[in-house]
């Protein structure tokens, strides 16, 4: 076959990983003859009394060796007769989580090994949604420690039904399951005489044979995300990237997103030589026919249909020791193109052991979720499941530079015949505040001096604010429409209790004032509420608004 193939290990703690890819290195003769000899040498004083510590072979680190665990990702270069491999070791405690989604990213074959004394766990669904989430397709799940289970058939057909479960419930496309023993070597390279009850295949030689490319979703047309414009002198002008899907010629018509400029193609370099085309993976020049506004960011593309948006709904991976919160920005960063953004809801967190949707307003480390976002501009994105590069980002703290979030992309919201036309999720993010009303009625005996004293706190606290009494003749709710299309919080006096309960039950993100919770509230009171209502600023928490 003698293409490549690239692969995670994952799972739970001491589940084998290392020691597995290490047995498979060792077995098929993969080691220089220093890395075998300082292999014996080390494993002498290792943890196995004095037998060959496989996982030595790829925990380098001090501290890996000192507690036995993985920590980094560890990348391993291999070939044999039928195929090259780079296989990404990966750590399975929860600490570490962040490691292995990196490592995730960029495989197209994930091994879950599971330990055959303890079953599926609660890291081993995390690190197989994570994979499903990076867009992997092909599995293996590698039941490990069969010594330790007395190679009973039982006890891994027992294992087998609830991996069965779990890709139902992830919706797993391709999956094997093989037992193994990652230190005796069963079923690793060679086929396991201690477990004739298996008839599958092994691991080297499904790893050799299983065909990922047929398994990846086709992408249409030709795409290229521009990084960086190339200009050695005035007489030559080229963008630079690489061909993400389809092909490109000499004389095709491209067109430049997001300013729909269209250019013929004057030439093409292929890692810096003339060429008459270029196909998809290859890294390219392409000098346009003529000048159009093209920069890093931007990206090239012919017959692909893929979209502008300035807000989308995706599922992320949050992997920052500070709780993610509604109305938090970030800066994102999508194919080439990095600009601010800001999080506008939370649609659901996603129940590691059971897939149940929860309803929340924040998140923890390592949670999954399905939020809403929204940039300041509209980017060329479209959902993972179409155009992978274009539709898989990270977030990056916008203090700290620390990159808290990975996620895929599963709808878009403005598409591009919308794409001059500044969106209420724009103007939010801008404001960096969800819009919100809230109406008082009299029956709510709120004075209007205090309504005004609130509005004046929501100010001075950075709010982007509007304090309306509809006078007579006025389409209130039109009004209130348009200003909480503009983004804004606004507080409403209304006239009458009917027109209150009017526009409360008429418009979206319009809610009454509830009196009864707070029946003798003071400006401070309604000010703090509504903040806490548009959950802003809440990482400081309601002692540190500035009311």
């Amino acid at each position: 076959m003698n293409d490549l193939l690239k692969f995670i290990t994952c799972g739970s703690v001491d589940d084998g990983k290392s020691t597995l890819i290490g047995h498979l290195l060792y077995d098929s003769k993969l080691l220089y003859a220093d890395q075998e000899e300082a292999l014996l040498l080390d494993s002498k004083v290792g943890s196995r009394g004095g037998a060959i510590d496989y996982s030595l072979l790829l925990d380098g680190l001090m501290a890996e060796r000192e507690q036995g665990i993985t920590i980094d990702v560890a990348y391993r270069y291999f070939t044999t007769d039928r195929r090259s491999f780079i296989c990404a070791d990966t750590p399975g405690h929860e600490e570490y989580t962040r490691n292995m989604a990196c490592g995730a990213s960029f495989a197209d074959l994930a091994i879950i090994l599971i330990d055959a004394t303890k079953g599926v766990l609660t890291q081993t669904r995390r690190h197989a949604r994570i994979c499903a989430l990076m867009g992997i397709r092909a599995f293996v799940f590698a039941v490990n420690k069969m010594d330790l289970a007395g190679y009973a058939e039982d006890r891994f057909r027992s294992i087998e039904q609830e991996i069965a479960a779990l890709q139902q419930e992830l919706g797993l496309e391709s999956i094997v399951v093989i037992p193994v023993s990652a230190t005796e070597g069963d079923n690793i390279t060679e086929r396991s005489a201690r477990m004739d009850w298996y008839e599958g295949p092994v691991l080297l030689d499904y790893l050799e044979t299983v065909d990922v490319a047929s398994m990846a979703a086709a992408e249409e047309g030709f795409y290229m995300p521009v990084q960086r414009v190339c200009r050695p002198d005035h007489t030559f002008r080229g963008f630079q990237g690489q061909v993400e899907s389809g092909s490109i010629a000499v004389g095709d018509t491209v067109r430049a997103l997001p300013s729909g400029e269209q250019a013929e193609v004057k030439s093409i370099l292929v890692a810096g030589q003339p060429a008459e085309q270029a196909a998809q993976g290859q890294p390219v020049t392409i000098q346009l026919a003529r000048e159009v506004d093209v920069s890093r960011g931007c990206v090239l593309e012919l017959d692909s249909g893929l979209q502008q948006s300035d807000s989308f709904r995706a599922e992320i991976l949050w992997m920052d020791d500070v709780p993610l919160t509604l109305g938090k920005n970030f800066l994102l960063k999508l194919g080439t193109k990095k600009l601010p953004g800001v999080l506008t809801r939370i649609d659901y967190a996603i129940d590691i052991n059971t897939g149940a949707h929860e309803e929340r307003t924040t998140l923890t480390k390592n949670e999954i979720a399905v939020c809403e976002l929204a940039v300041t501009e509209p980017i060329v994105i479209d959902p993972f499941a179409h155009y992978r590069t274009q539709g898989e980002f990270i977030l990056i703290d916008r203090i700290s530079h620390n990159t808290v979030a990975c996620g895929v992309v599963r709808e878009v919201g403005t598409a591009g015949a919308r794409q001059y036309a500044a969106s209420p999720s724009m103007r939010a993010a801008l404001n960096w505040q969800q819009p919100l009303g809230i109406v008082f009625a009299p029956a709510d005996g709120v004075a209007s001096d205090t309504i005004a004293a609130a509005e004046y706190g929501l100010v001075r606290s950075g709010r982007h604010t509007y304090l309306y009494r509809p006078a007579a003749g006025d389409d209130a709710a039109a009004v209130v429409r348009h200003l909480l299309g503009a983004g804004l919080v606004v507080l409403v006096e209304a006239p009458t209790d009917d027109a209150a309960e009017a526009l409360a039950s008429g418009l979206d993100h319009v809610r009454r004032w509830d009196s009864a919770q707070l029946p003798a509230a003071t400006a401070d009171d309604i000010a703090r509420s509504v903040l806490q209502m548009t959950m802003l600023n809440t990482a400081l928490g309601p002692d540190n608004w500035v009311i």
